[in-house]
């Protein structure tokens, strides 16, 4: 099971500030950090019809190809990219990611959301603090079933809830939406 969640910046710190705190925090748990990775969202509209749109998302841990027919056309200024570092902790998968200051969480030990999502929220609690009190909405409107994490579906439905909040409160007339911390090859 996997959880997305934007995490608030810590009071009277800044975005990187935030970021090393938590960094530090996973590192005092015991956390390794492995490599950088990289999640980003493009989006196209239709030609002839804008208000028709289609996301294209990368995941650099889960690379899929993707094609683009001649009737899309790349919506400029709309791209959002996100990275960051990914650690390591006994069964748990941690991502934090720069863009909106968010965390991604993946227990691998359990594909049931229902029956892992008490032990993953005490676990980022651990980190977090009290923030995280519910079931990410994906996996709550989904019938009883199975998390595959190969299909990244579930996931990247989270990281479109996030770019979504983002792109709302960052938007300014004459800024672009793509901001990265660092570039990682693919």
């Amino acid at each position: 099971m996997l959880s997305v969640c934007q995490v608030p910046l810590a009071d009277g710190k800044s975005m990187q500030q935030t970021i090393s705190i938590l960094y530090n925090k996973l590192e005092q748990l015991g956390a390794v950090k492995q490599e950088r990775f990289t999640v980003d969202c493009e989006t196209y509209h239709a030609t002839g019809n804008p208000t028709i749109l289609l996301y294209v998302m990368h995941n650099s841990k889960t690379p899929l190809s993707c094609l683009l027919k001649s009737h899309f056309q790349n919506a400029k200024g709309l791209k959002v990219e996100s990275c960051g570092s990914h650690y390591h902790y006994y069964y748990f998968l941690i991502k934090v990611v720069s863009r909106g200051i968010s965390v991604e969480v993946m227990y691998c030990n359990c594909v049931v959301p229902g029956d892992c999502w008490n032990l993953m929220k005490e676990f980022m609690q651990s980190f977090l603090g009290p923030s995280i009190t519910e079931l990410p909405s994906v996996f709550a409107t989904m019938p009883v079933g199975l998390y595959a994490p190969a299909d990244c579906v579930d996931t990247m439905t989270q990281y479109l809830k996030l770019f979504s909040k983002v792109r709302k409160q960052q938007v300014l007339p004459g800024t672009t939406l793509c901001h990265m911390l660092h570039r990682q090859q693919v």
